[in-house]
């Protein structure tokens, strides 16, 4: 890891590693902005690491019987329940083969997109109708979305998505509550998340790295200055896709209750049996294997917020049944549950995928493994 600072590749690197419930590895690398160390309160942009945190909201309603997974999603949102399938440029749009499901937001099988993968011409609609405005609530996008067509029949192909912002309003819809007041009252207080939001509070912006990426001319270049960061001021978009700044020592309290079967130090947020069942893959195999932009997931399929490696051979270093997934800056964590192992990345650099520190992490960690 300390490669990557001493060649300027990367500015703040923090790797953390827990095995059967103990803290075995903890390092933090470089600065957060040049000048501040990078220390274990420093504060991160999580983006997609949000999503199982969005998941686990809707999950806890799920077991308080408010929905079934296969129930529509109009049911509780009715702006979603004519929206029309692309069929082709100059062609009419389809009508709905199958209403999208709430199991279909939480796999990433909806039929929606994201706007910026290009893999679909749908994404340049995404993108003329600036879905992901800052200035724009969930319902707001929700409305927009129900104007636009999806890419393809809802069930038909696995497709990462602004899903799990639907899920994040339908959690708001159901709840009552604001999705930032559900996380902090259900989720973040209960699990001592103090330093987890959809912005950096007051008094914290001294501990905000500094977002970078690759500069034309070489080397590195900042993309999001925490002084002008739209992270560093109150959110009207609570983004349950990615909205969400954390720490270290914040997530890896999240990623010890799913290990633990949904309770950690005592507080249960969900039942054993509900954690196994978003821990499996719920993609048939007609939809894999799945890719993520120009990169195939080989050996993973996809449960409710997460990838789930079925093919170590294919996907791994790892064992079957590994729940993992990775934000937009190049953070990353996964939970193995035979290993009883949690591994967490965290850094500042877009794209994600412009260097293998992901993979070279989760290497160095299971070779370390000699018990």
């Amino acid at each position: 890891m300390q490669r990557y600072i001493d060649e300027d590749k990367l500015v703040s690197i923090i790797t953390m590693v827990c095995r059967q419930g103990k803290i075995a590895h903890f390092s933090c690398f470089g600065t957060q902005d040049t000048k501040v160390p990078t220390t274990r309160d420093t504060i991160f942009r999580i983006y997609s690491m949000t999503k199982p945190i969005t998941t686990v909201a809707a999950m806890m309603l799920y077991e308080e019987g408010l929905f079934q997974l296969d129930d529509p999603v109009s049911d509780f949102i009715p702006e979603l329940k004519d929206v029309q399938v692309f069929a082709g440029k100059g062609v009419p749009p389809e009508d709905l083969e199958r209403e999208i499901t709430i199991r279909h937001l939480m796999t990433h099988t909806s039929g929606l997109t994201y706007g910026f993968l290009g893999n679909s011409p749908v994404d340049q609609l995404y993108n003329q109708a600036k879905i992901n405005r800052p200035d724009h609530s969930t319902k707001e996008m929700v409305q927009t979305l129900a104007t636009l067509p999806l890419a393809n029949q809802p069930g038909t192909a696995w497709r990462y998505s602004v899903s799990t912002d639907v899920l994040g309003h339908f959690v708001e819809v159901i709840s009552g509550m604001s999705l930032n007041a559900f996380f902090r009252e259900r989720i973040l207080d209960p699990l001592g998340m103090e330093d987890t939001e959809f912005w950096v509070r007051e008094g914290q912006g001294h501990r905000f790295a500094t977002n970078y990426g690759p500069a034309q001319e070489g080397g590195i270049r900042v993309i999001d200055d925490p002084a002008t960061s739209k992270f560093s001021s109150p959110q009207k978009f609570f983004s349950g896709g990615g909205g969400l700044v954390s720490t270290a020592s914040d997530y890896i309290r999240f990623c010890h209750m799913m290990l633990n079967g949904g309770v950690f130090h005592g507080v249960r947020l969900l039942g054993r049996k509900t954690v196994e069942l978003m821990t499996m893959n719920h993609l048939p195999d007609e939809l894999m294997p799945i890719s993520l932009g120009l990169a195939n997931l080989s050996g993973e399929g996809f449960g409710l917020g997460g990838a789930i490696l079925l093919d170590a051979a294919a996907g791994g270093p790892g064992s079957v049944g590994t729940f993992r997934w990775g934000g937009a800056a190049t953070t990353a964590f996964w939970i193995d549950y035979e290993e009883e192992l949690v591994g967490l990345l965290l850094t500042q650099f877009m794209p994600a995928n412009y260097y293998r520190i992901r993979a070279e992490f989760k290497t160095l960690v299971y070779q370390a493994l000699i018990e």
